[in-house]
């Protein structure tokens, strides 16, 4: 029997080679016989890099940046040298996972850190350069990315505003040349999600309770947002509101596509070609996958619900393994709840709780 097994992070819990991992060896221990190959995969979000390494080869490059909330940390971009590509991970910068829960602030943090990978991929001279967004602790419209390359952004007395969402209801005007190293280069912005900027569906709404955001938190931001998109319109000339994707990363998506003239794609299938992955599922006989919380958002351009997907159109069986599930969720699903109810201490047991789901699953499987 021939499983791949292809999770993406659980996040705040396992990376998603760490979870790859522990899948790996739940089954090992269960069915030694079964032929196991692991390939960790990412959408765009944390890992996005070193799926990208594992399959092309390239060379990473320390890079000195900041978090979501100013501090210096350092990160690294992933020089494809055969494709004249550059790739970053926006989240080695603006990750939610760098910043603990209590010290989250959704109203200042911003994506400059994201802006200094950016530059510093722009300086080895690529052709193309790929940024991964997801797994951000951010929802500034992507301004702090803007400001790091050399973006101003004034309020009516024409001061500078200060970094972060909330400081964006006072933007008035948006000072903008395009650093030279951006000359001829294509950007793309590589992400799981289609939701527009602004909205029922927008940045705020759906993904700032995510950040730490507060209901009336949530309303401030989509204020800003709201002030930002057309702002960036009458200075841009770029219509950024309702573009599918331009709220990924708390509307990261969307300052890539004003500023960058970035592009904008599945995270998921800029990964699937790079790993070889259709070819990888006519090859196994079982897929198992997995991810942190299992719900509707899966199914609309994840990992998870995406290789569900080429999976049953290979015919090939496809079973997850998660944190936690939906009630609605469909085909074979199994959840941590399983072996550990307390979601807390299921998490703090992330990978010893993975690795005994996946032998349970592997004991019991049908085949």
């Amino acid at each position: 029997m021939r499983v791949l097994v292809a999770p993406q992070e659980f996040k705040e819990s396992l990376t998603a080679e760490e979870a790859a991992a522990a899948i790996a060896r739940g089954i090992a221990a269960a069915r030694p016989d079964w032929t196991i190959e692991e390939l960790p995969l990412s959408d765009g979000g944390p890992g996005f890099l070193a799926a990208l390494a594992r399959a092309t080869g390239g060379q990473e490059r320390v890079v000195a940046t900041h978090n979501a909330l100013g501090r210096a940390r350092t990160a690294h971009v992933l020089d494809i040298a055969e494709t004249g590509t550059c790739a970053v991970e926006a989240a080695m910068a603006n990750g939610l996972a760098l910043i603990d829960r209590q010290g989250r602030d959704a109203l200042r943090a911003s994506t400059e850190g994201v802006g200094e990978l950016v530059g510093a991929a722009l300086q080895g001279g690529p052709r193309r350069v790929v940024v991964g967004v997801g797994g951000s602790a951010t929802s500034d419209g992507g301004s702090g990315m803007a400001r790091a390359l050399g973006a101003r952004f004034r309020d009516g007395a024409g001061r500078d505003l200060a970094p972060g969402a909330a400081p964006l209801a006072e933007l008035a005007r948006i000072d903008w040349s395009p650093p030279e190293p951006l000359a001829g280069v294509e950007v793309l912005v590589a992400t799981d999600v289609t939701n527009p900027l602004v909205g029922p569906q927008g940045a705020a709404a759906v993904f700032g309770p995510q950040k730490g955001a507060s209901p009336d938190d949530v309303e401030v931001i989509e204020a800003a947002l709201q002030r930002y998109a057309a702002v960036v319109e009458r200075s841009l000339g770029v219509a950024i509101a309702e573009v599918p994707g331009a709220g990924a990363a708390g509307g990261l998506g969307g300052g890539l596509v004003a500023f960058l003239g970035g592009r904008i794609m599945s995270g998921f299938d800029v990964v699937a070609e790079a790993v070889g992955l259709e070819e990888r599922l006519r090859r196994a006989d079982i897929v198992v996958t997995g991810e942190g919380s299992y719900d509707g958002q899966s199914e609309q351009g994840k990992t998870v619900g995406r290789l569900r997907q080429l999976s049953s159109e290979a015919d090939t069986r496809c079973v997850v393994l998660a944190g936690r599930a939906a009630a609605v969720a469909a085909g074979e699903v199994l959840t941590l709840a399983e072996v550990e109810p307390d979601t807390e201490a299921s998490m703090r047991n992330a990978a010893a709780l993975v690795e005994e789901l996946a032998a349970r699953w592997a004991r019991s499987a049908a085949v």
